[in-house]
């Protein structure tokens, strides 16, 4: 008992309790029996089965707050069974589950048999957390490196990128902070060692191990070895990059079924095309004569003025009509009034073309409104129209790769696509502008291909 109450769920004053008992003083204890409860067998089994589960959520909890900070490192542990190509892994304190797309080719467990592996993701399922390892995936490649070569593990040398082909042929991108360490080297260490030990705990899976460089043509060239590279051509709206090799080394850089090459497009993240110097040379000829007969039936001009435009980099009249005059006289064989007569004959040409396709745009049908758009050339609203996309509504209904499709590549990418169909699709009255603006954040912002994932949402 106490004179001042602070908490009143353990605290009683000494007049209250005297109530109770008369003989009480302060300090005491005033404990109530309370009568004996007679649990049924029921009763104490449903008991049983709260508790169990409660301890069992618990442990669910431990595993998944143990499990949920280490995606990326590599465990061991013992196979506990197959499960219809599956591995079921006991990691000591967990389970976790080696799927049959994870494992590499031809590769067999059994029972009580040891395993290294990657752990790639954890997931919260109604019967616990859920951990998946993978041996295919290239994070494990790189973890490897890490425990195999100290100069990785202590930042010197940094992996920029890896790409596999599971048990047949990988190759990783590394580069070195310290300018004395050769970073190839060190990766493959004294006679081989250190990838060799990362090879037999893949399967005999071939390693090439290149430099990394911030220029992405020398990171091709360096990621198709061992082919030799003549050429590199890029094209960075595209994303591509067009490599020309001798002719004796073209099957090299392709590699058997395409490996080479298409390793090294996951590599560098540009897509590669391969072809001779006999091949290029012909196609260039061939887009060289292309041009210039474009010239000199546009520009009404001889063969010789062709293709010096053509070697000055000019590949469409407009370009020729809208250019400085100043950069067309300093063509050499040019002066003032040839550029003016070419920039005269050129916007004549131009003008004449655009009222033919604005011409036949009217013929197609389409909206005056899709016209007013902005986003299209004369040619391209006529592409839509021969597409049947004669309204906002058609052109909100589309598709990205639909409408690039329907354009062409050059006239717009992947982003301006998405921009232009939301765009119709505000002013089809399908979404308001906030929806828009929020869907293609969130296409920009988590890499998706197609606002169509939106769609049903927004709308």
């Amino acid at each position: 008992m106490v004179e001042v109450v602070e908490d009143e769920n353990t605290q009683m004053t000494l007049e209250r309790a005297r109530r109770k008992k008369a003989d009480i003083a302060l300090g005491d204890f005033l404990v109530d029996d309370l009568p004996p409860i007679d649990f049924g067998r029921i009763a104490a089994q449903t008991a049983k089965q709260v508790i169990v589960q409660k301890v069992r959520d618990a442990e669910r909890e431990r595993q998944f707050a143990e499990y949920k900070d280490r995606i990326g490192e590599i465990v061991n542990g013992t196979v506990k069974r197959p499960e219809f190509g599956n591995v079921v892994v006991d990691l000591g304190r967990a389970e976790a589950l080696l799927r049959r797309d994870e494992l590499i080719p031809r590769e067999h467990f059994k029972n009580g048999d040891r395993v290294r592996a990657f752990i790639k993701e954890i997931r919260r399922e109604q019967r616990g957390p859920q951990i998946f390892l993978s041996r295919t995936a290239p994070g494990f490649m790189a973890a490897l490196f890490a425990q195999e070569v100290p100069e990785i593990y202590d930042g010197i040398i940094e992996i920029k990128a890896v790409a596999r082909d599971p048990g047949s042929r990988a190759k990783i991108a590394v580069i070195s902070n310290d300018s004395s360490i050769d970073p190839v080297g060190a990766c493959v260490g004294m006679r081989g060692s250190r990838v060799q030990a990362v090879v037999a705990e893949l399967q005999g899976e071939k390693i090439d191990i290149i430099q990394w460089s911030a220029d992405p043509a020398t990171f091709v060239v360096n990621a198709l070895a061992p082919a030799e590279v003549a050429k590199v051509v890029l094209d960075e709206e595209a994303g591509k990059m067009e490599v020309v090799v001798p002719a004796d080394q073209q099957s090299l850089a392709i590699g058997r079924r395409g490996q080479n090459v298409r390793l090294a497009a996951q590599l560098t993240g540009w897509d590669i095309d391969i072809m001779t110097e006999e091949a290029e040379s012909a196609r260039r000829e061939e887009e060289f004569s292309a041009l210039s007969s474009l010239f000199i039936d546009a520009l009404d001009v001889d063969e010789v003025i062709a293709r010096l435009l053509v070697t000055e980099g000019f590949t469409t009249v407009e370009e020729v009509a809208y250019v400085p005059a100043e950069e067309l006289s300093s063509i050499d064989g040019f002066n003032e009034d040839v550029a003016a007569e070419l920039q005269a004959r050129a916007s004549t040409y131009v003008e004449t073309l655009n009222a033919q396709l604005e011409d036949r745009r009217k013929e197609l049908g389409v909206d005056d409104e899709l016209a007013a758009h902005g986003a299209f050339s004369p040619a391209a609203l006529v592409a839509l129209g021969e597409a049947e996309v004669r309204s906002a509504d058609d052109l909100a209904g589309l598709a990205w790769d639909e409408l690039i499709e329907i354009v062409g590549a050059e006239v717009m990418d992947q982003r301006a696509a998405n921009a232009v169909i939301m765009n119709a699709r505000v002013k089809a009255g399908w979404i308001t502008e906030a929806e828009a603006a929020t869907a293609l954040l969130a296409v920009q912002g988590e890499g998706e291909d197609d606002l169509d994932s939106f769609e049903t949402e927004e709308a």
